[in-house]
């Protein structure tokens, strides 16, 4: 039988539609840029899954660093791949000043009014949704006599035996800032840190770029120290790593990772919904006692086995939060001096 006119009118009518919303959905998929191993896990688990069952939309994320990400949003130069990208707090303010950033509304964000206010950024470029450390994690079967100091990781039982972040990670220049700070120097002066890095970095065993590349280090005892990040050694020792946690005397070195919506995002409205959602006190609880994430919503409660691995009372009182301004100007010249003197 042919086709009615009708018939046909029908079924181009109905692919259309199909078609639109093929369109519909395809534009409800959220990019993300996110630290991988288990930090994009608890992500999923903490955060994730609760905003796609809320929102209907579907989050595709794409593993990076800090240092990555930022190099993409500047070579996109407005027009970003991501929508949310997951970033220290530095670089963001980096990103900030190149006006790379989208303004972050928080009257749009159910959850602001519960948030420290320390973690909203004062221009609204970015949200800072936990806060971390660089600390000393060691192999307690290996090392017998913990460390205690920055300075510790100079001796010569370490040599051959450590892991150290490159500076193109946090640890990496967060260390370099740590000796420095304790040699006497100045985020203006960096000489004293350089020089007392050096050495380190040629007796380590590696200067890692991903922080889970520690975890392989620390299963083959082919390290027995490293400069490394509490939330990750939780995670480690709950899969049955004998660790332990040094939060050096003189002060580890705070991290305030951020969100921040680029310049350009496809998705910018659905962005503020996922932004809300891993600042809500339920996101936060599950991220604080899974990642072991210093929360930032301050109606969250943690429990005693979390509040000893994440900065928090006096350890978190402890910490030094060098200024982010101050990094992001001087972090390029660093990276530079960092390729000529202390890359391997």
């Amino acid at each position: 039988m042919k086709p009615t006119f009708s018939r046909c009118l029908f079924s181009g009518l109905a692919a259309a539609l199909l078609a639109g919303a093929a369109s519909a959905a395809q534009a409800e998929e959220l990019v993300v840029g996110i630290f991988g191993g288990s930090f994009a896990e608890d992500s999923k688990t903490c955060h994730i899954a609760s905003f796609e069952k809320k929102t209907g939309a579907k989050v595709a994320l794409k593993l990076g660093s800090s240092s990555q990400f930022a190099a993409s949003i500047r070579a996109t130069g407005g027009k970003s791949d991501f929508d949310v990208v997951y970033i220290d707090n530095s670089l963001a303010s980096q990103l900030k000043n190149e006006k790379l950033l989208e303004t972050i509304d928080k009257s749009k964000l159910a959850n602001a009014a519960e948030v420290s206010p320390r973690a909203l950024d004062k221009d609204g470029q970015y949200v800072v949704f936990m806060t971390g450390a660089t600390v000393i994690v060691y192999d307690t079967k290996q090392i017998k006599t913990p460390p205690t100091s920055w300075a510790d990781l100079a001796k010569p039982e370490y040599d051959g035996r450590l892991a150290i972040g490159d500076i193109s990670g946090t640890s990496g220049s967060q260390f370099l800032m740590a000796l420095n700070r304790m040699k006497g120097g100045t985020l203006a002066n960096m000489d004293a840190g350089f020089a007392a890095i050096k050495p380190i970095a040629k007796s380590s065993v590696t200067l890692y770029t991903q922080a889970d590349q520690i975890v392989s280090l620390f299963e083959r005892q082919e390290i027995a120290a490293a400069v490394w990040y509490p939330d990750r050694a939780g995670s480690a020792i709950d899969k049955g790593l004998p660790l332990a946690i040094v939060y050096p005397k003189e002060g580890a070195v705070g991290i305030l990772p951020a969100l921040v919506i680029p310049k350009g995002a496809k998705s910018p409205a659905l962005a503020l919904k996922y932004i809300d959602e891993v600042l809500s006190k339920e996101g936060q609880t599950c991220f604080a006692e899974r990642k072991y994430a210093g929360p930032v919503n301050t109606q969250v409660k943690l429990s005693d086995k979390a509040a000893k691995i994440v900065p928090y009372q006096q350890t978190f009182d402890n910490l030094w939060l060098p200024d982010p301004e101050a990094v992001a100007k001087s972090l390029p010249e660093w990276t530079k001096r960092w390729q000529r003197e202390v890359a391997r």
